[in-house]
């Protein structure tokens, strides 16, 4: 089967400004916000995107929704490449954009200030469906009933809005062209606990009625797990380790994955033993390509892994962690890994 999206080595990069006239016959420096990420998403499947702030996560995000052009690699949607199309004229193709919308982390900064909340929803509609009209205003209220939005609130301006309501004109907006994958990026991290829980469930009910496909960029990692069927965690740029959410939480292979995990405390679920980190991140600036980005500060690493990068492990499940001593069950192949460390 062919997922609805399929990512491969994807990498997005920024040339820094050089950092002085002394410097000026050295090379630019590179952020490598990005690196060799590889994902795919089914019809219907929520993934989710989780790691410390600075982790690419949000970049991640905005390439796949064809906001930024991707450095390098391969964004597949139904099969069709799509990371090849600067993302200026992708938004200008009304079918491909209409299919691929995104919920922001800051639903006011989203919405125009001088755009009712009628406007903000009838935006995408009147300019990729080419609705006018009746059709359009028929279309903004449904779009606007689903979310639970009001309709005596779509002629209020967004100053006028609860924060609570304004995350659901951006929900309204994105979902009123019926896309088939929807990027939300961490849609509930500016809200009341109690509007989380709200805007959470109107997320479950709007993908059981529609069947979006949700990629997830959250903090949250209770939320990840409950919202979620897989999860990717990123650290630097790089995805550490991948698999089904209840799997990866329940039984972390990846040293950071366990440090995320055993830092939360999830009511009915065992934690993990707390792993404690040390020293500081290393710089996503021209990082050395043969050392592991997490070494330095992982509790188990050895000169193994600075000196050579991680291999991707696949594990049984569905599973994969970048790790040369990830945590595994008691076999044989497991002892049998280089270098690892004692127990």
């Amino acid at each position: 089967m062919t997922p609805l999206l399929e990512v491969t080595g994807l990498h997005r990069r920024f040339v820094l400004p050089k950092p002085g006239l002394a410097q000026w016959r050295a090379p630019a420096p590179v952020l490598h916000a990005v690196d060799d990420v590889s994902l795919s998403v089914a019809a219907g499947e929520t993934v989710g995107l989780v790691g410390e702030s600075g982790c690419g996560k949000s970049t991640l995000a905005r390439v796949l929704a064809r906001l930024l052009d991707p450095t390098e690699g391969s964004i597949r949607l139904n099969g069709e490449e799509i990371g090849s199309i600067p993302a200026a004229r992708f938004g200008r193709d009304a079918t491909r954009r209409a299919a691929i919308q995104m919920v922001f982390q800051d639903a006011e900064g989203s919405i125009n200030p001088r755009h009712t909340a009628a406007e903000a929803i009838a935006r995408p509609l009147r300019q990729l469906k080419g609705l006018s009209g009746e059709a359009l205003r028929a279309r903004v209220t449904e779009a606007a009933t689903l979310c639970g939005l009001p309709t005596a609130l779509l002629s209020r301006f967004p100053h006028q809005l609860s924060g609570g309501q304004k995350a659901r004109v951006g929900i309204a907006r994105a979902i009123a062209t019926e896309p088939a994958l929807l990027v939300l990026d961490e849609p509930t991290s500016a809200l009341d606990v109690s509007v989380q829980v709200v805007i959470l469930d109107l997320l479950k009910s709007l993908q059981a009625r529609m069947g979006a496909a949700y990629l997830f960029v959250s903090h949250d990692l209770n939320v990840v797990r409950l919202l979620c069927d897989r999860v990717l965690v990123m650290y630097l740029g790089k995805v550490m380790e991948e698999g089904p959410a209840e799997a990866v939480f329940a039984a972390p292979a990846h040293p950071y994955t366990r440090a995320l995990v055993g830092a939360v405390s999830t009511p009915g679920m065992k934690r993990p033993k707390r792993v404690h980190l040390t020293g500081e991140p290393r710089s996503p600036i021209d990082p050395d390509p043969k050392a592991c980005r997490f070494h330095g500060r992982c509790p188990i690493g050895t000169e193994l892994c600075a000196r050579r990068a991680p291999p991707v492990h696949s594990l049984p499940g569905g599973r994969r962690v970048a790790c040369h001593f990830p945590t595994l069950p008691e076999t044989p192949a497991n002892a049998s890994l280089e270098g690892a460390p004692a127990a």
